[in-house]
């Protein structure tokens, strides 16, 4: 017989929630509100012993385990029906080291709370484009952001991790111990146990010069073919990624512009602030400027500028291609589809992936695509379930029209749960030895909540 809800409870510091329990409804929800699922008990972690409590019931009990840190997975891999969930979202503390220039942040942290940390020491890490996101699942799935082109991907910054594994063992993966499992955390998801904390390496960025740049959709293929010819050999500090996005109702945005669909440019220049004036301005004069909020400001408050984009709640689907080129094909595709964006939240991103994510060989890393130069994401976001169908339909046809142009795999952390069948793909030579890594460390696939290795 399995462990007992009351014998999890007994071995666990924070609070372990069920069915019968106030506040079950909210702890088995996760952002995407698709996501209608009933674990059987939500534990709210307070320390990787609570992380290894829960994976034991899960295990003696035969039931999934879903480890959740920022919730914001579109599969809803953060819940579960009848397993348990590992709720790592009260473990949120980061430990910065300035003369190391490193910082170790627990599993359940967000962006926004490594941001609030480093930015203390003048210093900061590639992350995502909303600061809600989970530390743990963005950089365990590769982790691109604003500052990758210079820093690398989140996953190339990453030192070592403690993880939770499969057995209930509690080890330490980083240069000298584990060293196949963190080459796998590198990239690989969450399937090789569940990570307690993370040790990142650290780079000098306090303050950047950026932000939204808004164009008329008459003049999206030159916006793009433009984009596409500067950040090929821009300098490295220049982050910067076009997108189809209905205008919000901002004041920088003249109203009567306030919910049209527009192409813009979101900049981040981490290079010295002086410069940033000059180093976006290639990409400002690719065509008339409708509005633009382009100035310095802290990193931090980039990375949570979109926040209120995306709150919790909303109806998700997304797809997503990893690309070599963006060839006139592929942009004639974006500028036939990318217009029909059905409401303010979704959008469509093309992020660059070059640079530094480029100096890191395939085989070095769990993240294969060192070749590819942008990484694109249909991301369908919308509060209506009523709008489901044709919001779903306008994504599919989208993919269906840009990836005869893209190469076959995508980047993990944009997959869609009907995407699974792509896993090989996503990983390229890099998948065998995932799949050994995998039967070392969970040979009977008790992580199996990701876009799921095999063992």
């Amino acid at each position: 017989m399995g462990m007992t809800i009351e014998q999890l409870r007994e071995q666990v510091r924070g609070p372990v929630i069920t069915p019968p329990d106030a506040g079950y409804e909210a702890a088995r929800r996760v952002h995407n509100a698709m996501i209608d699922l009933h674990p059987v008990a939500v534990v709210r972690c307070a320390n990787a012993g609570d992380v290894r409590a829960a994976v034991a019931f899960a295990r003696e009990n035969a039931v999934d385990v879903a480890v959740r840190g920022g919730g914001h997975s579109v599969p809803g891999f953060g819940t579960c029906e009848g397993g348990v969930v590992a709720d790592l979202s009260g473990m949120r503390g980061v430990r910065v080291d300035g003369e190391r220039r490193t910082a170790r942040a627990e599993g359940g942290a967000t962006w926004g709370d490594f941001n609030a940390a480093t930015h203390a020491y003048g210093l900061a890490t590639t992350g995502g484009i909303v600061s809600t996101t989970g530390i743990g699942g963005l950089t365990l799935g590769g982790g691109i952001g604003y500052l990758a082109r210079g820093l690398g991907l989140s996953c190339d910054n990453l030192i070592s991790a403690d993880v939770v594994l499969a057995s209930g063992e509690v080890v330490v993966a980083d240069e000298q111990h584990n060293t196949d499992l963190l080459w796998a955390l590198r990239g690989g998801g969450g399937n090789f146990g569940a990570v307690t904390s993370f040790e990142y390496r650290l780079s000098p960025v306090s303050e950047i010069y950026g932000g939204p740049i808004f164009f008329d959709l008459e003049h999206a293929t030159d916006v793009l073919r433009g984009f596409r010819d500067v950040i090929a050999d821009a300098p490295e500090e220049l982050g910067a990624f076009p997108a189809f996005q209905i205008a919000p109702p901002l004041p920088f945005i003249p109203e009567e512009r306030h919910g049209v669909p527009h192409i813009a440019l979101v900049t981040c220049w981490a290079g010295p602030v002086e410069e940033g004036p000059a180093a976006v301005a290639a990409l400002r004069d690719l065509a008339p400027v409708v509005a633009e909020h382009v100035g310095p400001m802290p990193y931090p408050a980039l990375n949570a500028a979109f926040d209120a984009l995306v709150p919790p709640g909303l109806q998700h689907y997304w797809k997503a291609n990893f690309a070599t080129e963006l060839s006139d094909e592929m942009i004639a595709a974006h500028v036939e589809h990318g217009p029909r964006v059905p409401v303010v939240n979704s959008t469509v991103h093309i992020y660059p992936i070059n640079g530094a994510c480029h100096r890191v060989a395939p085989g070095d890393t769990a993240f294969a695509y060192r070749d590819a130069n942008f990484a694109t994401v249909i991301a369908g976001m919308w509060p209506d379930p009523a709008d489901n169908e044709a919001n779903i339909s306008w994504v599919r046809d989208y993919y269906a029209a840009t990836a005869p142009h893209s190469e076959e795999g995508g980047y993990v952390n944009f997959m869609a749960a009907d995407d699974q069948g792509r896993i090989e793909a996503n990983y390229r030579e890099n998948y065998d030895r995932l799949a050994e890594t995998k039967r070392h460390y969970d040979p009977h696939n008790l992580f199996r909540l990701n876009q799921n290795i095999a063992p």
